[in-house]
């Protein structure tokens, strides 16, 4: 939530709420929404690291609200955080942890595993798609995040498959 949110303060000021809502409305449904409470702490946690400033706005008929400001040291790690890559290959995968130790303790069965877990992957998948003609129809960053996240999913049941069938070779 940190570097978002260092994004959102690039373009200029704004308070906790309004940062809230841009992050909904550039991502849609699809993505998990931001808790208010997490937005505020991870902007106390900024400030605090020197990478935001916040200054008390008053305001006549309501409490007074904080806008936030990017700092030299906050533009910085966010330039950091554009020149690095994603996260790597998922190679510590839970679900395969369980696959893999489940003959060794003997409390659940490989294939039915596989078969829950493709149950799942399905059932995210027809979920992702009711949002994807619902309220994201228009929004074409949305649109992406599901779309990718649809792509993995669809790369995930192939990866099932395939431990389905060479663990049934095993057998």
């Amino acid at each position: 939530m940190r570097l978002p949110l260092l994004a959102l303060l690039a373009r200029g000021p704004a308070h906790g709420y309004e940062l809230k809502q841009d992050l909904e409305q550039l991502l849609g449904a699809a993505y998990p929404q931001p808790n208010i409470g997490q937005i505020y702490v991870t902007l106390g946690r900024l400030e605090k690291s020197g990478l935001i400033e916040g200054e008390e706005v008053e305001q006549s008929s309501r409490p007074n609200k904080k806008i936030y400001h990017l700092t030299d040291a906050g533009q910085e790690a966010l330039r950091a955080w554009y020149e690095e890559t994603a996260d790597e290959p998922r190679v510590r995968d839970e679900f395969f942890m369980k696959l893999a130790l489940a003959p060794q303790t003997g409390l659940a069965n490989q294939i039915a595993l596989i078969n829950k877990q493709r149950r799942h992957y399905l059932n995210t998948m027809r979920n992702l798609s009711k949002l994807s003609t619902a309220d994201n129809r228009d929004n074409r960053i949305a649109q992406l995040l599901i779309e990718g996240a649809m792509l993995h999913l669809q790369a995930d049941l192939d990866w099932l498959e395939r431990c389905q069938e060479e663990l049934e070779e095993l057998e």
